[in-house]
């Protein structure tokens, strides 16, 4: 079980990591995107290394016996130092390099301390699971035990006040993901606590060593999971409100392309759907497919029309925009129909009227969609001169 708790904590973090190499590739210097990198790429490594069929095949082909446990400990060091340097510059300041470097080599001294510690101890008996307990007591391994538990917990610690207390002034995106990542750096911080716990018993001469074979590693998945969720959601919501927002454009331009799906349909106007496209794209689709209608359809305007109906909804609801849009969608309404008019197919040039704009096309559509009758100004009497233009 936790060898699967492991590998899946890994795969997921290496799954935000492959969502932002592209980002890291095109921005190579970056500080920002290294830190946040380097915090998915060695937080997955440390799962990776702490799985137990890993630290057998470490300890094996390597012929140390535990040498995988330095490793592991040295590249949860290394993920403690990159979270730091990433809430730094993630809340930015005149002093981030100079508080980056500052983790950076406090850090760098623990890995040197881990290697120091285990050099110098005594270690012979493979423990792949239980290594903290086992040889909580011996002169050096526990030395090295308490340190990188202890540089892990002041991290995570560091990490989930320092996130917490910056989701309070925030909104949206930002707040949710500076949530997510505290309360996964709460959980990072249990495993370091169950941990020390089970040391602590085992110094008192207790053995509470399932804690630390069971409650850690359950408490540091949970964390890795949130953490990678929390980093990503800032960056993933603007692009998920960019697609829910062309969603709903292209939703709300139904009610044009209805109307003119005759026209789209008999002149082979509309270009062929596209498949598993993002909403944006559609959206583009929709609109394209509505220019070209219009674009068919525009020696066919009655311009008179357009008038008469602007001039009504105008007096009726004093609202220029809804007016136009009124207008508008009775003006297409008639053209779609004189256009499909067998005896009049021909065009005919009744008046002139500006094409909508872009802006225009989602209130045109609305007023179909409401297809509420809109009051109209009689026609001009013959002998009397109209307004050409829109």
């Amino acid at each position: 079980m936790n060898a699967l708790i492991n590998y899946v904590s890994c795969g997921a973090l290496w799954l935000g990591l492959l969502v932002k190499a592209p980002d890291l590739l095109r921005h190579r210097h970056d500080p920002y995107l290294r830190a946040l990198c380097a915090v998915l790429g060695l937080a997955g490594l440390c799962f990776l290394l702490g799985a137990p069929p890993t630290v057998g095949a470490v300890n094996r082909l390597s012929g140390v016996p535990n040498l995988a446990a330095p490793l592991t400990y040295a590249a949860i060091t290394g993920y403690c130092a990159a979270s730091q340097i990433l809430v730094v510059h993630w809340r930015g300041g005149p002093r981030v390099r100079r508080t980056a470097r500052r983790w950076t080599l406090a850090y760098a001294l623990v890995v040197l301390g881990i290697a120091g510690t285990f050099a110098l101890g005594d270690a012979p008996e493979e423990r792949r699971t239980d290594l903290d307990t086992y040889y909580a007591r011996t002169p050096f391994i526990a030395q090295m035990i308490v340190l990188y538990l202890v540089a892990h917990l002041t991290a995570t610690g560091v990490t989930a006040v320092s996130a917490l207390r910056w989701a309070r002034r925030v909104r949206g995106g930002l707040r949710a993901g500076l949530t997510l990542l505290g309360i996964g750096s709460l959980c990072g911080a249990g495993y370091s606590v169950v941990k020390l716990v089970a040391v602590g018993a085992r110094w008192s001469g207790h053995d509470w060593s399932a804690l630390g074979t069971t409650v850690s590693p359950a408490a540091a998945g949970l964390g890795a999971l949130m953490t990678v969720v929390g980093v990503l959601v800032p960056l993933l919501a603007p692009r998920v409100t960019e697609w829910r927002r062309a969603r709903r454009a292209y939703a709300r331009l139904e009610p044009l392309e209805r109307a003119l799906d005759d026209v789209l349909t008999r002149r082979a106007l509309r270009l062929p759907r596209p498949r598993f496209a993002s909403p944006a794209t559609l959206l583009m689709w929709r609109r394209t497919s509505i220019h070209n209608a219009l674009g068919h359809l525009d020696a066919y305007v009655d311009g008179d029309l357009y008038h008469r109906v602007h001039a009504g909804a105008l007096a009726a609801t004093d609202d220029p925009e809804r007016a136009e849009a009124a207008a508008w969608a009775a003006v297409i309404g008639d053209a779609v129909r004189h256009e499909a008019d067998p005896a009049g197919r021909d065009p005919v040039v009744r008046g002139t009227a500006r094409p909508p704009g872009p802006a225009a096309l989602d209130r045109i559509a609305d007023a179909l969609a409401a297809a509420a009758p809109v009051p109209a100004v009689p026609a001009v009497p013959s002998g009397t001169t109209t307004a050409g233009t829109a």
